[in-house]
């Protein structure tokens, strides 16, 4: 692992912990400055080619999605590590489909689906650009959705 600091190459491992989405957290230091540093590992999973709503077909990209729920989250009482689990749960359940090609909408699906539990602002945000609400009425009847659960 290559140090943040000073690019030296060698690093030992300080610490090593198992997060919830099956990533490994490394503690390291630096071999040659002496500074500490965290590394996170987790394993590459054959996710299915994401079909948008032109036609088009992309690799999915997960920090793509994961702009899109920060810009939802943002000003919101939402950690990090929420937005990570959300990231983590629609990744898991896309490669859990077994599908090599994947419709833009079970994305956004699972991402509202998701996001309802953690923050109902968020999820609102999310909404208003995922399923085109353009108007104060749309709006108004999916709040009133949520205010009925």
């Amino acid at each position: 692992m290559r140090c943040p600091y000073c690019k030296h190459h060698d690093s030992k491992v300080l610490d090593t912990s198992h997060d919830s989405h099956g990533g490994i957290r490394r503690r390291r230091e630096c071999l040659k400055c002496r500074q500490r540093f965290s590394s996170y590992e987790r394993p590459i999973m054959a996710t299915p080619l994401i079909i948008k709503q032109d036609g088009a077909r992309e690799e999915f990209d997960r920090e793509k999605l994961a702009r899109g729920i920060r810009i939802s989250c943002a000003k919101r009482p939402v950690s990090a590590a929420d937005i990570e689990r959300v990231i983590g749960q629609v990744e898991t359940q896309l490669t859990k489909l077994g599908k090599a090609e994947v419709s833009s909408r079970v994305v956004g699906d699972l991402v509202i689906a998701t996001l309802k539990e953690v923050d109902q602002i968020a999820y609102v945000r999310y909404a208003i650009v995922y399923l085109g609400l353009d108007d104060l009425k749309s709006i108004r009847t999916e709040i009133d959705k949520l205010l009925e659960d």
